[in-house]
């Protein structure tokens, strides 16, 4: 069949078309610019020029889909709260507007376990923990709102699915690593706590794997968790990414709680006052990073079929 995908061109875009492209479906991939028109033509999709605010855009490259997947989204834990909400929440009503309009008939919204973020432990969460009333940092908080536009959408004529990934990650990653490297080479990491705490993740494949899963079988207005399978700790799963790419991730430590203050105090200076660049560390990821997040796929094994085709180890050495 024919499939649209929103944000093409980013980690798990790019991965999902590679997928798509294999199994014989065709793929519509809404490109923002020159290079993401490149990308997602290079991989096996056509090319939508356009971007979520452009509604006709994506509504004519829908045209005769049978299923959307909305990846596209904006990934950061800082930044212009109007512009998270653009894209984040508006964009999200806008693929929602354009897929009822076009007449396909399920659509698949990629969230995250960010929308729990409250500041109150994450430790096996599943789908009946509610999302947080009030999320911590403007990218738990939008994405928490899509996710609500997303489920409300699910109706006659358009059946909504949502997954939430845990941590993603794997070869070819443009968001996690390489900031983690970074720092790392720069000497200026530590772990939060000590990291020896317990994780999900989610390998990029996986992701896709729930993703397609979702589009086939999920049942209207759900909601699945996707992981690895059984956590891991923090502190050892960064460390072996970290060495897949030559790096020592080091044994330098920081106390939780100093972290989370200096962070709170950070965001309240740059809000209040016309300071460049951003904070050195934001609450959102203190709390995402620095300390136990574990997330439950049992519901999505149950009612998908989901299994997690990528190992840990499998993953770990396509990396290296």
């Amino acid at each position: 069949m024919k499939v649209f995908v929103t944000g093409g061109s980013g980690f798990v875009g790019r991965n999902l078309i590679v997928m798509l492209a294999a199994r014989g479906d065709t793929v519509a991939a809404l490109a923002r610019t020159p290079a993401a028109m490149r990308t997602v033509r290079e991989l096996g999709a056509e090319p939508v020029t356009g971007d979520l605010d452009d509604l006709q855009a994506m509504q004519a490259g829908m045209a005769g889909a049978g299923a959307v997947v909305h990846c596209a989204a904006k990934v950061e834990d800082w930044g212009d709260p109007a512009e998270f909400h653009r894209i984040n929440v508006e964009g999200t009503g806008r693929v929602i507007a354009a897929a009822r309009a076009a007449g396909v008939p399920r659509l698949v919204h990629v969230s995250t376990e960010a929308v729990l973020a409250d500041g109150t432990p994450i430790r096996n969460a599943d789908e009946t923990r509610p999302r947080a009333p009030h999320p911590i940092g403007l990218y738990p908080a939008t994405k928490a709102e899509a996710e609500k536009l997303a489920v409300a959408a699910s109706g006659p004529g358009l059946d909504v699915m949502v997954v939430r990934p845990r941590f993603i990650w794997g070869k070819g990653d443009t968001a996690i690593l390489p900031k983690l490297v970074e720092v790392m080479r720069k000497k200026q990491f530590a772990w939060i706590g000590g990291g020896r705490y317990l994780t999900s993740t989610c390998h990029v494949r996986n992701v896709c794997e729930g993703i397609l899963l979702a589009a086939e079988r999920g049942k209207p207005g759900e909601i699945y968790f996707l992981t690895d399978g059984a956590p891991v700790e923090f502190r050892g799963f960064i460390t072996a990414m970290a060495a897949t790419q030559g790096v020592d991730a080091g044994t330098r430590q920081i106390p939780r709680g100093l972290v989370y203050a200096f962070a709170a105090a950070g965001e309240f200076l740059w809000r209040v006052l016309p300071l460049k660049g951003r904070p050195l560390v934001s609450r959102t990821a203190v709390i995402l990073t620095g300390e136990e997040v574990t997330v439950n796929d049992a519901k999505a094994r149950r009612e998908l079929g989901y299994r997690g085709l990528v190992s840990r180890e499998a993953g770990l050495a396509e990396m290296a």
